[in-house]
Protein backbone atom coordinates (compact mmCIF):
# COMPACT_ATOMS: atom_id res chain seq x y z
CA UNK A 1 0.00 0.00 0.00
CA UNK A 2 1.03 3.55 -1.11
CA UNK A 3 2.64 5.25 2.12
CA UNK A 4 0.97 8.80 2.23
CA UNK A 5 2.14 11.99 4.32
CA UNK A 6 0.05 11.41 8.22
CA UNK A 7 -0.26 14.44 10.42
CA UNK A 8 0.74 13.87 14.07
CA UNK A 9 -0.17 16.39 17.23
CA UNK A 10 2.11 16.03 20.48
CA UNK A 11 0.34 17.38 23.20
CA UNK A 12 3.28 17.39 25.87
CA UNK A 13 3.67 19.86 29.01
CA UNK A 14 7.61 18.77 28.99
CA UNK A 15 9.27 20.80 27.00
CA UNK A 16 12.48 18.16 26.96
CA UNK A 17 9.95 15.16 26.63
CA UNK A 18 8.12 16.97 23.64
CA UNK A 19 11.19 17.94 21.83
CA UNK A 20 12.56 14.48 22.18
CA UNK A 21 9.45 12.64 21.07
CA UNK A 22 9.04 14.93 17.91
CA UNK A 23 12.62 14.56 17.00
CA UNK A 24 12.35 10.65 17.12
CA UNK A 25 9.11 10.86 15.13
CA UNK A 26 10.30 13.90 12.80
CA UNK A 27 13.17 10.79 11.99
CA UNK A 28 10.16 9.59 9.56
CA UNK A 29 10.02 11.80 6.50
CA UNK A 30 5.86 11.12 6.24
CA UNK A 31 5.19 12.33 9.40
CA UNK A 32 4.30 14.89 8.99
CA UNK A 33 4.88 16.74 13.35
CA UNK A 34 3.04 19.33 15.31
CA UNK A 35 3.95 19.89 19.34
CA UNK A 36 1.29 21.57 21.78
CA UNK A 37 1.92 22.62 25.53
CA UNK A 38 -1.01 22.89 26.61
CA UNK A 39 -4.75 21.67 26.28
CA UNK A 40 -5.74 25.40 24.99
CA UNK A 41 -3.40 25.24 22.22
CA UNK A 42 -4.21 21.89 21.42
CA UNK A 43 -8.09 22.17 21.02
CA UNK A 44 -7.06 25.09 19.32
CA UNK A 45 -5.66 23.66 15.95
CA UNK A 46 -7.65 19.99 17.01
CA UNK A 47 -10.74 21.48 14.10
CA UNK A 48 -7.74 20.72 11.84
CA UNK A 49 -8.15 17.15 12.03
CA UNK A 50 -4.49 15.42 12.71
CA UNK A 51 -4.48 11.67 11.93
CA UNK A 52 -3.25 10.89 14.90
CA UNK A 53 -2.72 12.48 18.42
CA UNK A 54 -0.37 11.61 21.23
CA UNK A 55 -1.79 12.86 24.61
CA UNK A 56 -0.14 13.42 27.93
CA UNK A 57 -2.81 12.20 30.58
CA UNK A 58 -2.05 15.08 33.01
CA UNK A 59 -1.78 18.81 31.38
CA UNK A 60 -1.89 21.62 33.83
CA UNK A 61 -4.88 22.97 31.95
CA UNK A 62 -6.87 19.76 31.57
CA UNK A 63 -6.50 15.93 31.95
CA UNK A 64 -6.91 12.92 29.46
CA UNK A 65 -10.70 12.30 29.89
CA UNK A 66 -11.31 15.36 29.04
CA UNK A 67 -9.25 15.81 25.79
CA UNK A 68 -10.10 12.69 24.59
CA UNK A 69 -13.99 13.64 24.59
CA UNK A 70 -13.01 16.87 23.21
CA UNK A 71 -11.07 14.97 20.29
CA UNK A 72 -14.07 12.47 19.74
CA UNK A 73 -16.01 15.23 19.01
CA UNK A 74 -14.68 17.50 16.92
CA UNK A 75 -12.72 14.76 15.02
CA UNK A 76 -13.65 11.08 15.17
CA UNK A 77 -11.50 9.94 13.30
CA UNK A 78 -8.35 11.39 15.04
CA UNK A 79 -6.75 7.96 16.91
CA UNK A 80 -5.64 9.19 20.24
CA UNK A 81 -2.67 7.64 22.19
CA UNK A 82 -2.24 8.55 26.02
CA UNK A 83 0.83 8.33 27.32
CA UNK A 84 0.93 8.84 31.03
CA UNK A 85 3.70 9.05 33.77
CA UNK A 86 1.57 6.35 35.95
CA UNK A 87 0.93 2.64 34.94
CA UNK A 88 -2.88 1.90 36.29
CA UNK A 89 -4.79 -0.71 34.82
CA UNK A 90 -8.17 0.96 35.80
CA UNK A 91 -7.91 4.48 33.95
CA UNK A 92 -6.32 2.64 31.09
CA UNK A 93 -9.08 0.34 30.36
CA UNK A 94 -11.32 3.11 31.05
CA UNK A 95 -9.86 5.14 28.62
CA UNK A 96 -9.98 2.56 25.79
CA UNK A 97 -13.51 2.31 26.41
CA UNK A 98 -14.07 5.92 25.69
CA UNK A 99 -12.17 5.60 22.32
CA UNK A 100 -8.38 5.82 22.95
CA UNK A 101 -6.16 3.55 20.19
CA UNK A 102 -3.20 2.78 23.00
CA UNK A 103 -2.37 3.23 26.58
CA UNK A 104 1.58 3.81 27.03
CA UNK A 105 3.48 4.47 30.00
CA UNK A 106 6.71 6.60 29.90
CA UNK A 107 9.29 5.02 30.74
CA UNK A 108 13.18 3.27 28.84
CA UNK A 109 11.02 1.77 26.26
CA UNK A 110 8.38 4.53 25.43
CA UNK A 111 10.09 5.75 22.04
CA UNK A 112 10.21 1.95 20.88
CA UNK A 113 6.74 1.55 21.88
CA UNK A 114 5.24 4.53 20.50
CA UNK A 115 7.04 3.54 17.09
CA UNK A 116 5.10 0.79 16.72
CA UNK A 117 1.67 2.08 17.78
CA UNK A 118 1.80 4.50 15.09
CA UNK A 119 2.96 2.35 12.08
CA UNK A 120 -0.02 0.07 13.38
CA UNK A 121 -2.79 2.86 13.51
CA UNK A 122 -0.75 4.67 10.10
CA UNK A 123 -1.81 0.97 8.26
CA UNK A 124 -5.49 1.46 9.78
CA UNK A 125 -5.81 5.09 8.83
CA UNK A 126 -4.27 4.47 5.13
CA UNK A 127 -6.93 1.77 4.61
CA UNK A 128 -9.29 4.16 5.41
CA UNK A 129 -8.46 6.85 2.85
CA UNK A 130 -8.36 4.42 0.47
CA UNK A 131 -11.97 3.26 1.46
CA UNK A 132 -12.81 6.96 1.29
CA UNK A 133 -11.46 7.71 -1.98
CA UNK A 134 -12.55 4.66 -4.06
CA UNK A 135 -16.55 5.54 -2.37
CA UNK A 136 -15.74 9.02 -3.84
CA UNK A 137 -14.37 7.83 -7.34
CA UNK A 138 -17.90 5.58 -7.76
CA UNK A 139 -20.04 8.26 -6.62
CA UNK A 140 -18.44 10.61 -9.32
CA UNK A 141 -18.35 7.86 -11.90
CA UNK A 142 -22.09 7.10 -11.27
CA UNK A 143 -23.06 10.78 -10.85
CA UNK A 144 -26.13 10.92 -13.30
CA UNK A 145 -24.86 12.97 -16.02
CA UNK A 146 -20.94 10.77 -16.00
CA UNK A 147 -22.93 7.34 -15.81
CA UNK A 148 -25.33 8.59 -18.43
CA UNK A 149 -23.95 10.64 -21.53
CA UNK A 150 -26.33 12.60 -23.43
CA UNK A 151 -28.52 15.81 -23.25
CA UNK A 152 -31.70 15.44 -25.23
CA UNK A 153 -34.72 15.79 -24.46
CA UNK A 154 -36.10 12.18 -23.39
CA UNK A 155 -32.95 11.95 -21.19
CA UNK A 156 -33.58 14.78 -19.50
CA UNK A 157 -37.11 13.67 -17.74
CA UNK A 158 -34.80 10.16 -17.25
CA UNK A 159 -32.64 12.08 -15.42
CA UNK A 160 -35.43 14.15 -13.33
CA UNK A 161 -36.74 10.80 -11.99
CA UNK A 162 -33.31 9.52 -11.01
CA UNK A 163 -32.78 12.45 -8.75
CA UNK A 164 -36.38 11.51 -6.93
CA UNK A 165 -35.32 8.26 -6.85
CA UNK A 166 -32.11 9.13 -5.60
CA UNK A 167 -33.88 11.04 -2.39
CA UNK A 168 -36.10 8.01 -1.35
CA UNK A 169 -35.97 4.43 -0.96
CA UNK A 170 -38.96 3.87 -3.29
CA UNK A 171 -38.38 0.59 -5.31
CA UNK A 172 -38.11 1.70 -9.16
CA UNK A 173 -38.76 -0.36 -11.79
CA UNK A 174 -36.16 0.54 -14.87
CA UNK A 175 -38.10 -0.02 -18.42
CA UNK A 176 -35.92 -0.06 -22.14
CA UNK A 177 -34.76 -2.02 -24.90
CA UNK A 178 -31.96 -4.22 -24.58
CA UNK A 179 -28.84 -2.53 -24.05
CA UNK A 180 -30.13 1.28 -23.23
CA UNK A 181 -28.54 1.35 -20.21
CA UNK A 182 -31.06 0.41 -17.68
CA UNK A 183 -27.94 -1.17 -15.17
CA UNK A 184 -26.07 2.58 -14.98
CA UNK A 185 -29.35 3.53 -14.11
CA UNK A 186 -29.38 1.42 -11.25
CA UNK A 187 -26.00 1.80 -10.13
CA UNK A 188 -26.56 5.80 -10.39
CA UNK A 189 -29.87 5.59 -8.25
CA UNK A 190 -28.02 3.82 -6.01
CA UNK A 191 -24.65 5.17 -5.84
CA UNK A 192 -26.73 8.94 -5.39
CA UNK A 193 -28.55 7.65 -2.78
CA UNK A 194 -28.11 7.84 1.49
CA UNK A 195 -27.60 3.79 1.26
CA UNK A 196 -24.21 4.25 -1.07
CA UNK A 197 -22.15 3.01 1.53
CA UNK A 198 -24.13 0.04 1.68
CA UNK A 199 -23.70 -2.96 -0.36
CA UNK A 200 -25.32 -2.84 -4.52
CA UNK A 201 -25.86 -5.97 -5.47
CA UNK A 202 -27.06 -7.05 -8.91
CA UNK A 203 -28.72 -10.20 -9.90
CA UNK A 204 -29.64 -11.08 -13.78
CA UNK A 205 -32.75 -13.86 -13.24
CA UNK A 206 -32.52 -14.95 -16.91
CA UNK A 207 -28.89 -15.87 -16.38
CA UNK A 208 -29.79 -18.33 -13.28
CA UNK A 209 -31.53 -21.15 -13.86
CA UNK A 210 -34.75 -21.27 -12.34
CA UNK A 211 -34.15 -24.72 -10.24
CA UNK A 212 -31.11 -22.37 -8.94
CA UNK A 213 -32.33 -18.83 -7.98
CA UNK A 214 -33.97 -19.49 -5.24
CA UNK A 215 -30.58 -20.45 -2.74
CA UNK A 216 -28.99 -18.01 -5.49
CA UNK A 217 -31.72 -14.72 -3.78
CA UNK A 218 -32.22 -16.85 -0.25
CA UNK A 219 -29.11 -18.83 0.09
CA UNK A 220 -29.17 -22.12 1.83
CA UNK A 221 -28.03 -24.24 4.68
CA UNK A 222 -25.78 -27.25 4.42
CA UNK A 223 -27.15 -30.27 3.61
CA UNK A 224 -30.26 -28.33 1.88
CA UNK A 225 -30.17 -30.37 -1.35
CA UNK A 226 -27.50 -32.42 -3.05
CA UNK A 227 -24.29 -30.49 -3.55
CA UNK A 228 -25.16 -28.34 -0.93
CA UNK A 229 -22.21 -29.07 0.52
CA UNK A 230 -22.25 -25.86 3.28
CA UNK A 231 -24.20 -22.86 4.16
CA UNK A 232 -24.27 -20.57 1.47
CA UNK A 233 -25.67 -16.46 1.98
CA UNK A 234 -27.76 -15.48 -0.46
CA UNK A 235 -28.00 -11.84 -2.60
CA UNK A 236 -30.92 -10.78 -0.23
CA UNK A 237 -28.41 -10.61 2.82
CA UNK A 238 -25.21 -10.01 1.07
CA UNK A 239 -27.53 -6.78 -0.13
CA UNK A 240 -28.89 -6.28 3.44
CA UNK A 241 -29.00 -2.39 4.24
CA UNK A 242 -28.12 -1.60 0.70
CA UNK A 243 -30.06 -2.28 -2.31
CA UNK A 244 -30.56 -5.31 -4.97
CA UNK A 245 -30.57 -5.15 -8.19
CA UNK A 246 -32.44 -7.51 -9.91
CA UNK A 247 -32.09 -7.36 -13.64
CA UNK A 248 -34.65 -9.10 -16.46
CA UNK A 249 -37.06 -9.39 -14.09
CA UNK A 250 -39.94 -10.22 -16.28
CA UNK A 251 -38.19 -13.75 -16.77
CA UNK A 252 -38.49 -15.23 -13.65
CA UNK A 253 -40.63 -18.21 -13.09
CA UNK A 254 -44.25 -17.89 -12.27
CA UNK A 255 -43.76 -20.21 -8.85
CA UNK A 256 -40.65 -18.10 -7.86
CA UNK A 257 -42.68 -14.94 -8.33
CA UNK A 258 -44.77 -16.10 -5.88
CA UNK A 259 -42.14 -16.35 -2.95
CA UNK A 260 -40.67 -12.94 -4.16
CA UNK A 261 -43.72 -11.21 -3.05
CA UNK A 262 -43.72 -13.29 -0.32
CA UNK A 263 -40.50 -11.64 0.70
CA UNK A 264 -40.98 -7.91 -0.18
CA UNK A 265 -44.23 -8.34 1.41
CA UNK A 266 -42.70 -9.87 5.18
CA UNK A 267 -39.42 -7.75 4.83
CA UNK A 268 -37.72 -11.75 5.54
CA UNK A 269 -36.11 -14.44 4.25
CA UNK A 270 -35.99 -18.14 4.95
CA UNK A 271 -32.73 -19.59 3.59
CA UNK A 272 -33.45 -22.96 1.49
CA UNK A 273 -33.19 -26.23 3.77
CA UNK A 274 -34.22 -23.60 6.93
CA UNK A 275 -36.87 -22.96 9.13
CA UNK A 276 -35.58 -19.61 10.81
CA UNK A 277 -36.69 -16.43 9.71
CA UNK A 278 -34.37 -13.77 8.98
CA UNK A 279 -34.80 -10.06 8.93
CA UNK A 280 -33.77 -7.74 5.77
CA UNK A 281 -34.04 -3.90 4.99
CA UNK A 282 -33.58 -4.22 1.41
CA UNK A 283 -33.86 -1.47 -0.99
CA UNK A 284 -35.55 -3.38 -4.76
CA UNK A 285 -34.54 -1.77 -7.84
CA UNK A 286 -35.70 -4.15 -11.35
CA UNK A 287 -35.44 -3.92 -14.63
CA UNK A 288 -36.64 -5.49 -17.83
CA UNK A 289 -36.63 -5.17 -21.50
CA UNK A 290 -40.50 -6.68 -21.61
CA UNK A 291 -43.50 -5.09 -21.12
CA UNK A 292 -45.06 -6.44 -17.83
CA UNK A 293 -48.45 -5.64 -17.91
CA UNK A 294 -48.40 -7.69 -21.03
CA UNK A 295 -47.24 -10.26 -19.44
CA UNK A 296 -49.69 -10.07 -16.48
CA UNK A 297 -52.25 -10.47 -19.08
CA UNK A 298 -50.68 -13.09 -20.70
CA UNK A 299 -51.04 -14.59 -17.38
CA UNK A 300 -46.88 -14.88 -17.28
CA UNK A 301 -46.11 -12.32 -14.63
CA UNK A 302 -48.42 -12.19 -11.08
CA UNK A 303 -50.35 -9.07 -11.37
CA UNK A 304 -49.78 -8.39 -7.40
CA UNK A 305 -46.20 -8.38 -8.01
CA UNK A 306 -46.23 -6.27 -10.82
CA UNK A 307 -48.13 -3.46 -8.62
CA UNK A 308 -45.35 -4.58 -6.02
CA UNK A 309 -42.72 -3.63 -8.09
CA UNK A 310 -43.88 -0.56 -9.86
CA UNK A 311 -42.75 1.49 -7.57
CA UNK A 312 -41.28 4.99 -9.83
CA UNK A 313 -41.22 3.66 -13.12
CA UNK A 314 -38.79 5.08 -15.12
CA UNK A 315 -38.80 4.18 -19.09
CA UNK A 316 -35.48 4.64 -21.13
CA UNK A 317 -35.91 5.86 -24.92
CA UNK A 318 -34.10 3.88 -27.65
CA UNK A 319 -30.78 5.17 -28.89
CA UNK A 320 -32.86 5.58 -32.17
CA UNK A 321 -35.07 8.48 -30.09
CA UNK A 322 -32.40 10.91 -28.40
CA UNK A 323 -31.22 12.43 -31.98
CA UNK A 324 -28.03 13.82 -31.52
CA UNK A 325 -27.29 12.19 -28.32
CA UNK A 326 -25.84 9.55 -30.78
CA UNK A 327 -22.68 11.50 -32.11
CA UNK A 328 -22.11 12.43 -28.33
CA UNK A 329 -21.64 8.75 -27.24
CA UNK A 330 -19.95 7.76 -29.87
CA UNK A 331 -17.13 10.29 -29.51
CA UNK A 332 -16.97 9.20 -25.66
CA UNK A 333 -16.23 5.38 -26.26
CA UNK A 334 -13.75 6.55 -29.39
CA UNK A 335 -11.90 8.66 -26.98
CA UNK A 336 -12.12 6.03 -24.40
CA UNK A 337 -11.04 2.82 -26.61
CA UNK A 338 -8.37 5.35 -28.16
CA UNK A 339 -7.27 5.89 -24.76
CA UNK A 340 -6.66 2.60 -23.25
CA UNK A 341 -5.11 1.29 -26.65
CA UNK A 342 -2.76 4.16 -27.79
CA UNK A 343 -4.45 4.37 -30.64
CA UNK A 344 -4.11 8.36 -30.79
CA UNK A 345 -6.71 11.14 -31.00
CA UNK A 346 -9.58 10.32 -33.36
CA UNK A 347 -12.63 11.91 -34.54
CA UNK A 348 -15.55 11.23 -37.02
CA UNK A 349 -16.01 12.71 -40.33
CA UNK A 350 -19.40 14.44 -41.45
CA UNK A 351 -20.09 11.57 -43.96
CA UNK A 352 -19.47 9.16 -40.11
CA UNK A 353 -21.90 11.21 -38.39
CA UNK A 354 -24.19 10.91 -41.09
CA UNK A 355 -24.34 7.11 -41.28
CA UNK A 356 -24.53 6.68 -37.56
CA UNK A 357 -27.56 9.26 -37.34
CA UNK A 358 -29.82 7.17 -39.98
CA UNK A 359 -28.99 4.21 -38.42
CA UNK A 360 -31.93 2.91 -36.05
CA UNK A 361 -29.63 0.84 -33.73
CA UNK A 362 -31.71 -2.13 -32.65
CA UNK A 363 -28.74 -3.25 -30.51
CA UNK A 364 -28.67 0.53 -28.86
CA UNK A 365 -25.69 1.86 -26.94
CA UNK A 366 -24.17 -1.70 -26.68
CA UNK A 367 -24.26 -1.99 -30.71
CA UNK A 368 -23.14 1.75 -30.71
CA UNK A 369 -20.20 0.92 -28.53
CA UNK A 370 -18.96 -2.16 -30.62
CA UNK A 371 -19.58 -0.36 -33.81
CA UNK A 372 -17.28 2.90 -33.00
CA UNK A 373 -14.66 0.68 -31.47
CA UNK A 374 -14.45 -1.51 -34.23
CA UNK A 375 -14.25 1.86 -36.58
CA UNK A 376 -11.23 2.82 -34.57
CA UNK A 377 -9.69 0.01 -34.82
CA UNK A 378 -10.11 -0.10 -39.01
CA UNK A 379 -8.98 3.86 -39.54
CA UNK A 380 -5.27 4.63 -40.17
CA UNK A 381 -5.43 7.90 -39.56
CA UNK A 382 -6.33 10.87 -37.30
CA UNK A 383 -10.08 10.67 -39.15
CA UNK A 384 -12.68 7.81 -39.08
CA UNK A 385 -14.85 8.09 -42.34
CA UNK A 386 -18.14 6.41 -43.48
CA UNK A 387 -16.41 3.36 -44.55
CA UNK A 388 -15.02 2.71 -41.06
CA UNK A 389 -18.73 2.90 -40.15
CA UNK A 390 -19.34 -1.32 -40.50
CA UNK A 391 -23.56 -1.64 -39.59
CA UNK A 392 -26.12 -4.13 -40.13
CA UNK A 393 -25.90 -5.03 -43.69
CA UNK A 394 -29.35 -4.71 -44.90
CA UNK A 395 -29.57 -1.18 -43.38
CA UNK A 396 -25.76 -0.14 -44.22
CA UNK A 397 -27.01 -0.55 -48.22
CA UNK A 398 -29.87 1.34 -47.57
CA UNK A 399 -28.13 4.21 -45.89
CA UNK A 400 -24.73 3.95 -47.96
CA UNK A 401 -27.01 4.87 -51.26
CA UNK A 402 -28.30 7.70 -49.03
CA UNK A 403 -25.37 9.10 -47.83
CA UNK A 404 -23.18 9.03 -50.73
CA UNK A 405 -25.42 11.65 -52.37
CA UNK A 406 -26.89 13.37 -49.67
CA UNK A 407 -25.95 17.32 -49.45
CA UNK A 408 -25.90 18.50 -46.07
CA UNK A 409 -29.39 20.68 -46.18
CA UNK A 410 -30.71 17.24 -48.01
CA UNK A 411 -29.31 15.47 -45.02
CA UNK A 412 -30.57 17.68 -42.20
CA UNK A 413 -34.04 17.31 -44.25
CA UNK A 414 -34.12 13.45 -44.21
CA UNK A 415 -33.03 13.65 -40.35
CA UNK A 416 -35.82 15.81 -39.24
CA UNK A 417 -38.41 13.85 -41.47
CA UNK A 418 -37.18 10.46 -40.33
CA UNK A 419 -37.71 12.11 -36.42
CA UNK A 420 -41.28 13.11 -37.30
CA UNK A 421 -42.29 10.18 -38.89
CA UNK A 422 -41.36 8.43 -35.54
CA UNK A 423 -42.46 10.51 -33.46
CA UNK A 424 -46.03 11.25 -34.47
CA UNK A 425 -45.03 14.45 -36.32
CA UNK A 426 -44.90 16.27 -32.97
CA UNK A 427 -42.71 18.94 -33.73
CA UNK A 428 -41.92 20.39 -30.15
CA UNK A 429 -40.79 16.95 -29.17
CA UNK A 430 -38.42 16.56 -32.52
CA UNK A 431 -37.06 19.89 -31.65
CA UNK A 432 -35.97 18.37 -27.95
CA UNK A 433 -34.21 15.69 -28.93
CA UNK A 434 -32.74 16.88 -32.28
CA UNK A 435 -31.84 20.79 -30.53
CA UNK A 436 -33.36 22.37 -32.96
CA UNK A 437 -35.89 25.15 -32.71
CA UNK A 438 -39.35 24.42 -33.39
CA UNK A 439 -39.12 27.69 -35.84
CA UNK A 440 -36.39 25.78 -37.95
CA UNK A 441 -38.06 22.95 -38.61
CA UNK A 442 -41.71 24.95 -39.39
CA UNK A 443 -39.87 27.58 -41.82
CA UNK A 444 -39.14 24.23 -43.44
CA UNK A 445 -42.35 22.96 -43.90
CA UNK A 446 -43.36 25.96 -45.31
CA UNK A 447 -40.98 25.78 -47.53
CA UNK A 448 -42.20 21.60 -48.92
CA UNK A 449 -38.59 20.54 -47.10
CA UNK A 450 -40.54 19.07 -44.81
CA UNK A 451 -44.17 17.20 -44.50
CA UNK A 452 -46.63 16.74 -41.58
CA UNK A 453 -49.29 14.56 -42.01
CA UNK A 454 -51.57 15.89 -39.31
CA UNK A 455 -52.80 19.88 -38.04
CA UNK A 456 -49.93 21.74 -37.07
CA UNK A 457 -52.26 24.52 -35.79
CA UNK A 458 -51.46 24.11 -31.66
CA UNK A 459 -47.85 25.79 -31.90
Amino acid sequence: MKQETISIYIVEDDAVYSAVLGHFLSLNPDFKVKKFFTAKEFLAALPDKPDIVTLDYTLPDSNGDQLLAKVKEVSPATKVIIISGQEDIKIAIDLFKKGANDYIVKDADTQERLWLSINQLRENIALKKEVANLQQEVQSKYNFQNAIIGNSYPLKSVFALMEKAASTNITVSITGETGTGKDLVAKAIHFNSDKRKAPFVPVNVAAIPRELLESELFGHEKGAFTGAISRRIGKFEEANNGTLFLDEIGEMDISMQAKLLRVLQEQEITRVGSNELLKINVRIIVATHRNLMDQVKKGKFREDLFYRLLGLPIHLPPLRERGSDIILIAKHFIDKFCTENNLGKKSLDIAAKKKLMLYSFPGNIRELKSVVELASVMSEGEEINETHIQLNSNMNNEINSVTETLTLKQFTSQLIQHYLDTNEYDVLKVAEILDVGKSTIYRMVNNNELKLQRNTDNK
